[in-house]
C-alpha cells in the first residue's frame, strides 16, 4: 500500500512518527496540529520539509514543540 492509500484525507500523504531516544517525538510528512476546538493551529506547510519535533520532557518553551530542554533537564524515558 502506498503512504497516499493509507492516508485519511484524499490527497494527503502519510505521516511517520518516531520517539527518540531521552528525547523528542519526530513528526515527518504531511500533518497538522489541531488546538483543543479542532482548528489547525499549525500544518506541514509551515515547517521546512513537514518535519517537526514534539517535546515530552516537559520543560520546552516553546511546547508543544522541542527547544532541546530535554538535555539539559537529564530526561530520561525508560522503555521507550
Amino acid at each position: 500500500m502506498s503512504a497516499s492509500e493509507n492516508s485519511d484525507v484524499a490527497g494527503e500523504e502519510a505521516c511517520t512518527i518516531s520517539v527518540t531516544e531521552d528525547g523528542p517525538i519526530k513528526v515527518e510528512g504531511d500533518w497538522r496540529l489541531l488546538t483543543r476546538g479542532d482548528s489547525a493551529a499549525v500544518v506541514a506547510g509551515d515547517r521546512p520539509r513537514g518535519t517537526v519535533w514534539l517535546c515530552r520532557c516537559g520543560h520546552s518553551a516553546k511546547k508543544p514543540f522541542c527547544d532541546g530542554t530535554h538535555k539539559k533537564e537529564g530526561f530520561s524515558a525508560e522503555g521507550i
